[in-house]
């Protein structure tokens, strides 16, 4: 963090507005799509499909071509661009075959500037088919894996559709901790009937396993999914809000124990553990997205480009196949669009946001880009507060209540 927090009025550069011109020299992520499961967990609202039968090699050749297109479009006088971090996401990356991964992770070297120790990471579900792949990975050129557990309480798996159970979690745990140089894990709280003595138990026995990097989410509905509509017809209740801010609390403390720190609202790690990708999109750095339904952001002739494919993947890959690529939209943001971008992504970790860094990327001051009696009220009831360094920062009771400020907050 860049400094201590400070309630105290700040000075905002209220200076003549610049050009936005993102920077070329700037390290940019890449994020892979692998769009397929075993199956469709109940609370999941992302890009993921089920499929009996899937052609990897099909695959393989149009995420490559879909990735070498995107690259030459990155190159630019300056040459090819520096590449900070692979992101294996989906869906389940580790249902694709370990030869794919080993493709796309050689092109990526050759296509852009890539250092010896390129943070590449992998989602993978702790099931003992994927478990066994692993060390093909691992071989492939994986350095970090983000392992799917979600729970270490039987019942809890079960009702949440999880094809894994407790025992083979931990054998995952066990086997990545020795595979990988670096681990991530997700749970899922605020379950329905989640005790808080029960939940410090669970977090303590997980960070025991593997106690790098921690990703927690909390238990939502989200509709079209299997639980929207269970939760609609009074299936199950999820805790209140002060419950599961108790929960939440408790995981902060807990994961302290372990030497892990909250470094965004839902990530914990220990220092330099850090995802170097996700904090790209944090930081509101430029970022390719490869696959069905992928999202990027790239500067590109003095404009941030926003991009997005084609979410089916039969489509998308009839796209690729055809065209090299499947974007069906693509358009400059402008700097209000970028602004708030940048802060709704930047206020949810705890280092803040730098107003020159915002300044540079969205040609926006903060004064400009935030409703200054809103911001006035925030840093009075100490949701937001000032580092030494003049960054502006959310507390971790502002943390908890993002979502409710950021919409009020925000221009």
């Amino acid at each position: 963090m860049p400094g201590r927090q400070q309630r105290r009025p700040h000075p905002f550069d209220r200076g003549p507005r610049r050009r936005h011109i993102p920077s070329v020299t700037e390290p940019l992520a890449l994020y892979i799509h692998w769009p397929f499961c075993a199956a469709k967990c109940p609370y999941c609202d992302f890009n993921s499909h089920v499929r009996e039968r899937i052609d990897q090699a099909r695959w393989r050749q149009a995420l490559r071509r879909e990735l070498a297109r995107e690259a030459e479009r990155a190159t630019g006088a300056a040459g090819r661009r520096p590449l900070a971090s692979i992101f294996f996401g989906g869906g389940t990356p580790s249902l694709m075959e370990p030869e794919t991964a080993a493709a796309l992770i050689a092109d990526a070297r050759a296509l852009f500037e890539a250092p010896a120790d390129l943070e590449i990471t992998l989602e993978a579900n702790p099931t003992s088919v994927e478990a066994a792949k692993l060390a093909a990975f691992r071989a492939a050129g994986v350095n970090r894996l983000s392992l799917g557990v979600q729970s270490l309480e039987p019942e809890a798996l079960r009702f949440l559709g999880r094809r894994h159970d407790v025992a083979q979690a931990i054998a995952a745990l066990e086997a990545a901790r020795a595979l990988f140089p670096r681990l991530s894990f997700d749970l899922i709280y605020a379950r329905p009937g989640q005790a808080e003595a029960a939940w410090r138990a669970e977090l303590r026995r997980a960070l025991a396993l593997a106690a790098d990097h921690l990703s927690l989410y909390q238990l939502t509905i989200e509709p079209g999914t299997r639980f929207a509509t269970e939760h609609g017809r009074g299936a199950f209740r999820l805790p209140e809000e002060e419950e599961a801010a108790r929960l939440y609390a408790a995981t902060a403390e807990e994961a302290a124990g372990f030497g892990l720190r909250p470094y965004e609202v839902s990530n914990y790690a220990k220092p330099g553990a850090e995802s170097r990708h996700n904090l790209v999109y944090w930081r509101y750095g430029d970022y390719l997205g490869i696959g069905p339904g992928a999202h990027q952001r790239l500067g590109l002739d003095g404009a941030l480009l926003a991009a997005r494919r084609h979410r089916a993947p039969e489509e998308w890959l009839a796209r690729v196949e055809r065209d090299g690529h499947a974007v069906t939209e693509e358009l400059a943001l402008d700097p209000e669009e970028r602004a708030r971008e940048a802060l709704l992504m930047g206020l949810r970790l705890a280092e803040g946001i730098d107003p020159a860094r915002l300044l540079a990327r969205s040609g926006r001051t903060l004064a400009e880009a935030v409703d200054p009696a809103m911001l006035a009220a925030c840093l009075e009831e100490g949701y937001l507060a000032w580092t030494d360094g003049g960054w502006l920062l959310a507390t971790e009771e502002g943390r908890l209540r993002l979502d409710a400020m950021l919409p009020v907050l925000l221009r």
